[in-house]
């Protein structure tokens, strides 16, 4: 692949130093590479492949000389930055969801839809973590047989809220164990021992925004429309890597055997399965790498041409900035870049 300029807006977040990790570990083919920040993160030093890098601060002017934008930060920022560097020519692949459901704006799980990247104009957007992780999961099984409604429970790890949600979990355990009173900051509740079944305002039909998601971005990504999604999200004590359970009810049946021979060999998935041996996914064992684990699969006994399936994907990596990074790759291998 030819070399390209690479920006990384949120460069010291954690999805940011994330992306410098995959960037790396993919053999990304970097020309040149710039950090871009608040004022707050302007002046630190990086070392990324043996050499030192200053953060800047990002503003209006740091765009010119990048051909790919990774941007890794809130929504608000994406909205004032992301369009700017895409006015002068920049490919924005966005973390947040400011653009996610932009008509204009390509949603891409480069296992999913790879060539919707074709379509941009300027801008591609990352699903939320739980989509990605979602749709990874079952995209060999609706291209067998459409999939036309899903019923998702997500388990979500404090990863999810970046690396304050990190520090609270592991400063309240530290807490209870010696004796103290938790602090409560990131989350609405004491997290370390909790299940909190609320990740993001609730609407007034009684789901979160973060419910929503799921069948707002499945039906742009999957190209269905008419696809239904009922989901709860949970935030859980587990400090990475995300857990759903999901039911699918397929338009014609697809068999345990077969499901699992489709599994077996998809894009991006890691079959584990084998209940006599105790072998299925849990979030300890997908941390730290790309693979979304795929396992206790059985038929729906309550329901026809239903299949219920459980799985787990760091949300760090493939939830985030490995999904970035792919749709970057896709970007370079598609030549794309101007």
């Amino acid at each position: 692949m030819n070399k390209v300029n690479v920006g990384i807006l949120g460069a010291t977040g954690a999805v940011g130093e994330e992306m410098l990790n995959v960037l790396a570990e993919r053999n990304f083919p970097v020309k040149n590479l710039k950090l871009l920040a608040s004022a707050k993160s302007a002046g630190k030093n990086i070392n990324w492949n043996g050499k030192d890098y200053t953060v800047e601060e990002v503003t209006e002017d740091s765009f010119e000389d990048i051909d790919i934008l990774l941007v890794a930060v809130g929504s608000g920022v994406s909205r004032k930055f992301s369009p700017i560097a895409a006015s002068k020519g920049v490919i924005v692949v966005d973390n947040s969801s400011a653009f996610r459901l932009n008509d204009d704006v390509p949603l891409v799980v480069p296992e999913v839809n790879p060539d919707d990247v074709l379509k941009h104009n300027g801008i591609i957007a990352n699903p939320n973590c739980s989509t990605i992780i979602a749709l990874t999961a079952i995209n060999e099984l609706n291209k067998y047989s459409k999939i036309k409604r899903m019923i998702v429970s997500t388990y979500q790890a404090v990863s999810g809220a970046g690396v304050k949600g990190l520090e609270e979990l592991e400063n309240q355990v530290a807490a209870l164990g010696a004796g103290k009173e938790v602090e409560i900051d990131t989350f609405q509740y004491q997290i370390a021992y909790n299940l909190i079944p609320h990740i993001g305002p609730f609407y007034d039909n009684g789901y979160s925004e973060e419910e929503m998601k799921m069948q707002n971005e499945g039906r742009k990504i999957l190209h269905s429309p008419e696809l239904n999604v009922n989901c709860t999200c949970v935030r859980v004590p587990v400090f990475r890597s995300h857990s759903e359970s999901i039911t699918l009810e397929t338009e014609s049946e697809i068999s345990v055997e077969k499901a699992m021979e489709l599994l077996k060999d998809a894009d991006g998935v890691k079959l584990v399965d084998d209940l006599e041996n105790n072998q299925y996914p849990m979030p300890l064992d997908s941390s730290d790498q790309d693979l979304i684990y795929v396992g206790r699969i059985r038929k729906d006994i309550s329901a026809e041409n239903s299949l219920v399936l459980w799985c787990c994907g760091d949300q760090v990596r493939k939830g985030a900035a490995t999904n970035a990074v792919q749709i970057a790759q896709l970007v370079v291998e598609k030549n794309l870049v101007k």
